[in-house]
């Protein structure tokens, strides 16, 4: 080894010699690595390679470390660097976040305006619901504003008149009293001159007063404001609807709007169970109930329905002078299911007065969720009806719970302000849509479990029946029958024609003893058939408009024993606290549902005229074109005619067996023509 090289390897030993230890060096050459003797004060010693590696490993480690570091200090600024604007950006967001907010509603307001305008211009007919929603949404927006801006100084304002009216009241009360009792038997008298048939209806209303009153919990105590003002509001609103053309018209297009919208339903069941939802019940029927609770939670957790049950309920309650508590729940019931509503006053349950959880209870027996009455729709049961019974039931139910057990504690709830509306838990839309789903999976299951119990119990019933009878020589007893001639009756007094009157008793002791989804599926049956001018044998397969639409507004409501357990169960888990007097009151509170289901029914036959029954009128018509009538169901008849080569129908037509014979012979009659219809 020559000089240079022991001078290049001892240069760095030197700083590693110690007086008693031995330091290991190595070189490096060419050909590897050499063990090197290094001298000592004390002796003499072999370096290790190993301990030389590992040291110089740790040094390296230390400075990647440290490398790294510097890396990561440098990346760190430029990011800092870079997002600085970003920050500043979200700072004078949220700085500004009002003004800004503003700007959007603005953008967003005026581009609505602008969509507004132009579709009113473009076709103002086609247009018409549009202004209409538009116009509701402006007047409620801006009482509200009013109200809260405003409010204050209002009352001042109006603080004489008000107290001038409180001063007056009673002989005020005694004149409105009289009046409205005045017009409403003049109205009656000459509304029934030419239908005697609607007093039987009428009748019928004073006969279930009555009866709830005498099978009263405590008649001394009853409060007859509630009583008088529920049953009428709910004529007033059967009078909008039945009556006025706008009403008529506004449930008729409500009604079509629901029927479109559930037919979106199809879009998901076709997805998952493809060509079953054409012959298959629980494929058609059900599947509407998951997509309207999905809609139902989405609609909670927007607010929409919970502002639209606050404004019915603060109605019905000044009106009646109900509590906040019961009154809100009831009016909740128009829209959701016998145990979601009274999830509203979860809060305020376990301080309620027996009357108001009586009241609770009724007002989920008398009507109908939104979810299930899709499926009564997809039935082909009348939309609008549907709609209409389940918003007269709300009063109804408030005013006849209030007649069967009235109130005899004081109420902890007087004033609407410490009352607030129970809302979800859901974050985001999404969420709320999905919940909703889920959450009608329960209900889901719940109707076909019922209707294959219950379908078979009826089976096995009539079947043990009919053995029985048999024995005696009536084999033909039947469930339906007994029920035809108990509930018969009840029938005629609803107006309820007599010849139908043994049909509509079977369907409602099925509706009491069974459930509401049997009794309507068969109801469907009996207008398929009357439009269809099916009659099979001397058995009645049909029966007549008005009998359809009195028996639509008597099945509308979730009163019938299989609800019981439902019943006692749910509001339990919601407030255990109050078990026993939710269990004892039950009962009773489901007679009184079905009652309220009654009287909405007679009320509906109070006012109910039967339309022009086209099909029936040219079985017997000669087609006179003297005969307006002849004239108008022609004129009907062909703007459903639809000449591409072939005649096809559309709408109500298009189930009619004989169209093209009652087509042709309006062809002929008395020069009526329609164009390319008749060529």
């Amino acid at each position: 080894m020559d000089s240079r090289t022991v001078s290049r390897i001892e240069q760095p030993c030197k700083g590693l010699l110690h007086r008693s230890e031995l330091w290991l060096c190595f070189s490096e050459e060419s050909n590897g690595v050499q063990l090197k003797n290094v001298a000592h004060a004390n002796g003499n010693g072999v370096d290790n390679q190993a301990f030389e590696i590992e040291e110089d490993n740790i040094s390296d480690t230390s400075s990647d470390k440290k490398q790294t570091e510097k890396t990561k200090k440098g990346l760190g600024s430029y990011l800092s660097k870079v997002s600085e604007p970003i920050n500043a950006t979200e700072d004078y967001i949220k700085a500004h976040s009002k003004t800004l907010k503003y700007i959007v509603l603005g953008i967003l307001g005026a581009g609505y305006v602008a969509y507004f305008i132009a579709a009113c211009v473009l076709d103002f007919q086609r247009a018409t619901a549009l202004v209409v929603l538009t116009s509701l949404a402006v007047v409620a927006k801006s009482y509200e504003l009013l109200q809260e801006y405003k409010g204050e100084s209002i009352s001042q304002c109006f603080k004489p008149v008000v107290r001038c009216f409180k001063s007056n009241l009673k002989w005020m009360k005694w004149i409105f009293i009289v009046a409205v009792l005045a017009l409403f038997v003049t109205w009656l008298v000459l509304d029934t001159s030419q239908r005697p048939e609607q007093l039987i209806s009428f009748g019928g209303v004073c006969m279930f007063v009555v009866l709830i009153f005498l099978l009263s919990a405590h008649r001394a105590a009853i409060s007859w404001r509630p009583v008088f003002w529920g049953l009428g509001m709910q004529f007033c609103i059967g009078l909008f609807v039945i009556r006025t053309q706008p009403g008529l018209v506004a449930f008729e297009w409500l009604g079509d709007q629901v029927q479109i919208f559930l037919d979106y339903t199809k879009e998901g069941s076709s997805f998952v169970f493809g060509p079953l939802i054409a012959d298959i019940f629980a494929f058609q029927a059900l599947p509407i109930v998951v997509f309207f609770s999905s809609v139902m939670s989405v609609l909670y957790f927007l607010g929409i329905m919970q502002w639209l049950i606050l404004k019915i309920s603060w109605v019905m309650q000044i009106t009646m002078g109900t509590s906040p508590t019961e009154t809100l729940s009831v009016a909740g019931n128009i829209f959701v299911g016998q145990t979601e509503a009274p999830l509203l006053i979860r809060p305020y349950l376990k301080d309620m007065t027996k009357s108001e959880i009586h009241a609770v209870l009724t007002g989920g027996f008398a009507t109908i969720a939104g979810s299930v009455m899709g499926a009564f729709i997809s039935f082909g049961i009348d939309a609008s009806s549907l709609i209409s019974a389940s918003v007269m039931a709300a009063p109804c139910a408030l005013a006849i719970s209030k007649l069967s057990y009235p109130e005899t504690e004081e109420s902890p709830f007087k004033a609407d302000k410490s009352i607030k509306v129970a809302c979800g838990d859901e974050q985001n839309i999404l969420e709320a849509a999905s919940s909703g789903a889920s959450a009608s999976i329960g209900l889901v299951a719940n109707i076909a479990a019922n209707l294959i119990a219950f379908l078979a119990i009826l089976g096995f019933i009539n079947s043990a029946l009919s053995w029985l009878g048999n024995m005696v020589g009536y084999p033909e007893i039947t469930f339906q029958l007994i029920c035809s001639y108990v509930f018969m009756p009840v029938a005629f007094m609803m107006g309820i024609p007599y010849e139908d009157c043994f049909i509509v008793a079977q369907l409602i002791g099925t509706k009491l003893f069974l459930n509401e989804f049997v009794a309507y599926e068969k109801l469907s049956e009996l207008k398929n058939n009357r439009i269809s001018g099916i009659d099979l044998g001397g058995d009645r397969q049909s029966i007549s408009v008005r009998s359809e639409i009195i028996t639509t507004y008597a099945l509308c409501g979730f009163a019938n024993f299989s609800s019981l357990g439902i019943v006692i169960g749910g509001l339990s888990s919601i407030c255990p606290s109050r078990r026993g007097d939710i269990s004892s009151l039950v009962l009773r509170a489901m007679l009184t549902g079905t009652c309220v289901s009654l009287v909405n029914a007679c009320v509906a036959g109070i006012l109910f005229v039967p339309p022009l029954d086209c099909v029936e009128l040219f079985k017997v018509s000669a087609f006179n074109a003297t005969d307006i009538n002849v004239e108008t169901c022609c004129k009907n008849l062909f703007e459903s005619t639809i000449n591409n080569g072939t005649i096809s129908f559309e709408g109500s037509w298009s189930t009619v067996a004989n169209a093209t014979v009652f087509l042709s012979k309006c062809c002929q009659c008395c020069g009526l023509s329609a164009g390319n219809v008749c060529q």
